[in-house]
């Protein structure tokens, strides 16, 4: 079943206009924190009905504020939107019962418990779910996997970032390495997680099975490496952090004007010439050791030497939409407030409201079956009695898991 879209009541921005792509597929979410749930929010924008089958004591990032919206930090109300929320308690028998009755006409389980859990609980995927539910696609987010010589142990974001590489290249020399100040490696894992459940359900429309999706933070953390990875391949040196500038073109970061710093970027000799023109230094371009983007990377430090020059005389929030109306590319510097003020981010609707909720809009945009957000972040076991009743247990059924602590409508503390 796929959640109305919004009524004219609570018309706000970056709602949904359409049931979605994916109406009509249903996803059993047992994740929690960030990698998981940043998956399932991506489906949920885009029409799949999403399960949040939440632990006695909730979601932790329940916690992880201020700030917070009546009990509820902004952690997790960022990425849970568009999704039902079920309080259940998987370490009792009967909780692995309505587990199993909720997956029957499930297409999707995504779930994040440290490896051997679910098997521990008797759910594993190939001596249980995979016979019973043939068509189930099982998506395990985990830290590292559960063999070799990682398997088995958590994984955080920045732990993840610190051994695969990320924090050695961010920073500058001076900083030492230094963790990216947004969870990449979660985003990304969520994000690659999502793209591994569509690839799978288009495997099934031809095959008629489902089947287990093994996702590592790990993984998707080297995944990011690019061009870092690369160059080591081929150079066989070690990568360094360079601050803003990009290790593999030349001019391709930030300069001082007298009002902020912008950032400029040239991916070719021609943009670079057409860069020097644009600022009345033509004869920069057809120096010798600037005419190639490899020479501009070798003498680096004296282009940006010569550019700072250029630059501190102007103002950079005037100047850069000259650059852009020229197609040169450029930007101003800005704090993330305001990012979320600009003009164009009210455009292409990158702010979402309805209702108290404010958050991120979905950056997939489509023409015939557009996304977005259809409910506000779900409080903690709002929809257990609902959803429950929705898949065929009746009120005597529902008040005795209550009664037994199984399925739970409060947090537990």
């Amino acid at each position: 079943m796929t959640d109305a879209l919004p009524t004219h009541e609570t018309r706000g921005k970056g709602l949904a206009k359409s049931a979605g792509a994916l109406a009509g597929l249903k996803v059993i979410d047992l994740t929690r924190v960030l990698g998981g749930p940043y998956c399932t929010m991506i489906l949920s924008d885009h029409g799949a009905e999403v399960i949040k089958l939440e632990p006695p004591q909730g979601d932790e990032v329940r916690d992880w504020g201020p700030p917070f919206h009546e009990g509820d930090a902004s952690y997790f109300i960022g990425v849970n939107r568009n999704k039902k929320s079920v309080g259940l308690d998987l370490a009792k028998p009967e909780g692995r019962e309505v587990l199993l009755r909720l997956l029957e006409d499930a297409d999707v389980l995504v779930e994040n418990f440290k490896p051997g859990s679910m098997e521990k609980w008797g759910l594993g995927y190939e001596a249980v779910l995979s016979k019973r539910f043939p068509r189930l696609i099982h998506c395990r987010v985990s830290g590292f996997g559960a063999t070799g010589p990682l398997g088995g142990f958590p994984g955080y974001d920045a732990i993840v970032q610190a051994m695969v590489g990320l924090m050695s290249i961010n920073g500058t020399a001076d900083s030492g390495p230094t963790r990216m100040g947004t969870p990449i490696v979660d985003i990304g894992t969520g994000l690659y997680s999502a793209i591994a459940i569509l690839m799978a359900l288009h495997e099934r429309a031809n095959s008629g099975l489902g089947q287990y999706l093994d996702m590592t933070l790990h993984d998707c953390g080297m995944a990011l490496l690019h061009p870092h990875a690369a160059n080591h391949f081929l150079n066989n040196k070690r990568p360094v952090a360079t601050g803003n500038p990009h290790p593999n073109l030349a001019p391709y970061a930030t300069f001082r004007t007298k009002t902020c710093e912008i950032f400029v970027g040239c991916g070719n000799d021609g943009t670079f010439r057409k860069f020097c023109d644009f600022l009345g230094i033509p004869e920069v371009a057809q120096e010798e050791r600037f005419r190639t983007n490899g020479e501009r990377v070798v003498n680096r430090e004296a282009l940006t030497e010569i550019l700072n020059a250029r630059f501190a005389g102007e103002d950079g929030f005037e100047l850069c939409p000259r650059m852009l109306a020229a197609g040169l590319p450029a930007g101003p510097v800005t704090h993330v407030d305001e990012a979320m003020a600009a003009a164009h981010t009210a455009h292409r609707e990158m702010v979402t409201e309805l209702g108290w909720f404010r958050g991120l809009g979905t950056p997939i945009k489509m023409s015939r079956t557009p996304g977005g957000t259809r409910r506000e972040p779900p409080r903690f076991g709002q929809d257990t009695a609902a959803v429950l009743a929705q898949h065929g247990f009746s009120e005597e059924e529902i008040e005795a898991l209550r009664n037994g602590g199984v399925v739970v409508e409060a947090r537990r503390r």
